[in-house]
């Protein structure tokens, strides 16, 4: 982050960053993140996740202040550290737009539902409006919007070559975040069914079950029991009660 200003300001189409300190990131030190970040990041079964929305966030506000606006074009958590690609464009009013898509995200800790508000200020629930829990905590502010945008990552996809290094895997990350569903915040399987104390079933047969119900479902890069969906957590499971 102390770079980031010159960065910026020395940077006229695409900034790319890479950040490496994933405990401050994603709340599991708490202290610091707050510092470095000037955000309130929390530590929940989603961290990478939640890492990489606080690293867009500072970064887009980091912008901003110069007048302008930074946008995401692909972004992912990889091993033990977070990237994301960003356009800039310098426009004060672009860069006002973008800091529209920041806000916050509020947690129950305990059926592990979570909602999310746009905007500068939270009005944070004092009880989870599903289960009644008071161990909701929120997060933010943090970057809600797109982490991506799905046909520049296609392109980047088609353009890698079986020659390059890892090539395989750069595909099929690429190609699973250019899938995910255009929403924060992903779950974790496993972390829901141990909540349901129900043995897991397989995530495609998961994943295929909620959109038979209706709903948007994806699977995300950040883990292999990763998802994304438009659910809810009782809906989850309700619709998943009777597989396994």
């Amino acid at each position: 982050m102390p770079f980031v200003d010159a960065a910026v300001a020395g940077t006229r189409n695409l900034l790319c960053v890479t950040a490496t300190d994933t405990a401050p990131l994603c709340g599991a030190h708490f202290e610091s993140g707050v510092r470095r970040y000037d955000t309130v990041p929390r530590n929940t079964e989603y961290h990478p996740e939640m890492g990489l929305r606080v690293l867009i966030g500072a970064l887009v506000r980091r912008a901003a202040s110069r007048d302008k606006a930074a946008v995401p074009v692909c972004s992912h958590v990889s091993r033990h550290y977070a990237r994301t690609y960003l356009e800039l464009e310098a426009n004060a009013t672009e860069a006002n737009a973008a800091l529209e898509e920041l806000g916050f995200v509020h947690h129950c800790q305990d059926c592990l539902e979570r909602d999310h508000e746009f905007g500068r200020l939270p009005d944070a629930p004092e009880v989870c409006p599903d289960c009644g829990s008071r161990r909701v905590v929120t997060a933010g502010p943090i970057w809600l919007g797109p982490v991506a945008e799905p046909s520049f990552v296609e392109r980047v996809s088609d353009a890698v070559t079986d020659d390059m290094g890892e090539a395989k895997r750069a595909r099929k990350l690429l190609d699973t975040v250019a899938g995910e569903p255009d929403r924060p915040t992903h779950y974790d399987q496993h972390r829901l069914y141990k909540q349901w104390s129900r043995p897991a079933i397989g995530m495609e047969e998961f994943v295929a079950a909620l959109r038979d119900a209706g709903f948007a479902a994806a699977r995300a890069h950040y883990s292999g029991t990763a998802f994304k969906t438009d659910a809810t957590v009782a809906e989850m499971r309700d619709v998943t009660a009777d597989l396994g």
